[in-house]
């Protein structure tokens, strides 16, 4: 994933100072040291232009700061037209415009007006700035701008994200830097500075190529006996036929032999379901097969709706754990260092999503048992037999209870904290087989992990008393030992949810919707109560 670049012109450095507009929201200071002499076109707008567009078209009061600000910015420069004609980016930006609507079907931004005034001015040579229809398409053209980057790179506010458990900050965006790096960039190289997380373009690339076959008619394919690399069967047909549309099976191929080359397309899918890839055809591969193109759809933007709300990716370390996809990831410098198998949270006891700062490790903890845990598991052992305490190695830490460190401890022998108000880290287990499964919500909200050593070693690598043997004595001293990460050595963490996305070799995963996200997302984006297809399942 690219990081999101710095997108402003070197004369906005010059507007440090701001002063307050309607609603606390910043104007920059005019720059008045932009003149004909030094600009990048010689047409200059009137600052009464700019008030009368905004009274004529009642904009709000936040619409209204951000032109204002733009064009302080440019000491009210045309951004759009040179006395010679219109800029070369305005075809870029109509055409971002056009393939939002296609993709996303929102047609909200759709203004025939404004084409209209486009296709009018588009053959000019001369344009005279004085000219009502220059200045009032050029106007309009800014204010599009800025609607359209707050609806297309921020999501649908309308949704209230906690409303659907999702505690992630919602990102912040520019449309006034973003439309200063189009302009400086006479709109090329897009994607250096399109407000946009990188698996956004990588999911609307996909969901592009699935409208291509979305009508296409798939009969259900049903249970049919366990099929694998020899077999013949005429359903074998029929999904060759399909995983030729998805790109799993690389040439069409109607024969009805399960052959070797059909064995790595099974494989393949799988891989991309989150299934076991044993290259065998069971109920769960056909139960993700037979999933209508229009539910996958669905579920692309659903999925690309979500990651409008984060922030580019970071350039920086960082972890980030995908709860449908049961795995943690960890990122050095922007790029992935390695990831491992987690267990999350059940049904019953949700991980929560949001993001937070990781800044202490601690060897071999003590379990402080949770209210909960102790009122519903604990208090009811202990009352059917005395000895409940002793046999679990746990011991009365004033009123409450805490298990001993050890191996036994049920979070292992090291984890790993965070601090936030959901009382989540990620932590060791004694129960390794669980990373087995290929659906792992079996925790009371925390996160366990496979590879713990492997993490602790990351984290403390740029520290050389930390050993990989030192590491494991800590781990296993059976003695409480915590310690800081401090400045550059703390790593943000982020929890998300996402139920498809495009992996590092370029394959779109899907994932079942394990907590029912996907079924609340679906009312709010397409107002209705279908359940989306992977909590179908």
């Amino acid at each position: 994933m690219k990081i999101l670049l710095a997108f402003v012109l070197s004369c906005l450095f010059i507007a440090s100072c701001k002063t307050k507009g309607k609603q606390g929201n910043e104007i920059a200071v005019r720059d008045t040291t932009i003149t004909v002499e030094n600009s990048f076109t010689e047409l200059f707008i009137d600052t009464i232009a700019l008030d009368r567009f905004v009274r004529a078209n009642a904009l709000q009061d936040s619409v209204f700061n951000k032109m204002k600000s733009f064009y302080n910015h440019r000491n009210y420069q045309f951004a759009w037209f040179f006395p010679d004609g219109m800029a070369e980016f305005v075809p870029t930006f109509l055409s971002l415009q056009n393939d939002y609507i296609h993709y996303s079907g929102d047609s909200s931004l759709y203004d025939p007006g404004l084409v209209a005034a486009i296709d009018s001015l588009r053959e000019r040579k001369r344009l005279n700035p004085h000219d009502s229809l220059v200045i009032q398409t050029e106007l309009s053209l800014t204010r599009h701008f800025f609607q359209y980057t707050e609806r297309a790179y921020s999501g649908d506010h309308r949704i209230n994200v906690q409303e659907l458990n999702w505690f992630i900050p919602r990102k912040k965006i520019d449309p006034e830097a973003f439309l200063d790096s189009l302009l400086k960039n006479k709109g090329k190289n897009l994607t250096a500075y399109e407000p946009v997380n990188r698996q956004y373009n990588l999911l609307k690339e996909n969901l592009l190529r699935y409208y291509a076959f979305e009508n296409e008619t798939w009969p259900v394919i049903e249970n049919v006996k366990r099929l694998k690399e020899g077999d013949l069967s005429p359903a074998v047909q029929e999904i060759k036929k399909r995983l030729t549309l998805l790109g799993d099976l690389p040439k069409t191929d109607t024969s009805a032999v399960f052959d070797s080359t059909f064995a790595v397309a099974v494989k393949s899918f799988q891989e991309r379901m989150g299934l076991k890839p044993n290259g065998e055809i069971g109920p769960a591969f056909l139960k993700e097969l037979n999933v209508p193109v229009k539910e996958r759809i669905r579920q692309m933007l659903i999925n690309m709706e979500r990651i409008r709300w984060v922030p580019a990716t970071p350039s920086t370390d960082y972890i980030l754990v995908n709860i449908p996809e049961f795995r943690l990831h960890v990122y050095e410098k922007g790029k992935l260092a390695f990831d491992m198998n987690v267990v999350v949270g059940s049904q019953a006891h949700n991980t929560v999503i949001f993001s937070g700062t990781l800044n202490q490790i601690v060897f071999s903890p003590y379990w402080n048992i949770p209210p909960s845990i102790l009122k519903n598991e604990i208090l009811p052992g202990i009352r059917r037999n005395p000895n409940y305490l002793a046999r679990h190695n746990m011991e009365w830490n004033g009123n409450a209870v805490r298990q001993k460190p050890g191996k036994a401890n049920s979070l292992g022998l090291v984890k790993f904290l965070f601090p936030n108000s959901y009382n989540i880290y990620l932590h060791d287990t004694p129960s390794k087989s669980l990373f087995g499964e290929s659906q792992r919500a079996f925790s009371h909200g925390c996160i366990r992990l496979s590879e713990p050593k492997k993490l602790a070693e990351f984290l403390l690598r740029k520290d050389s008393t930390w050993t990989s043997d030192k590491i494991t004595s800590a781990m296993n001293a059976g003695k409480e030992k915590y310690v800081r990460l401090r400045g550059k050595n703390e790593i943000p963490v982020f929890i998300g949810y996402f139920t498809a996305w495009v992996d590092q070799k370029g394959h779109l995963n899907f994932r079942r919707d394990v907590y029912g996200h996907d079924k609340k997302m679906a009312n709010r984006l397409f107002g209705d109560t279908v359940a989306s297809v992977s909590t179908s399942r």
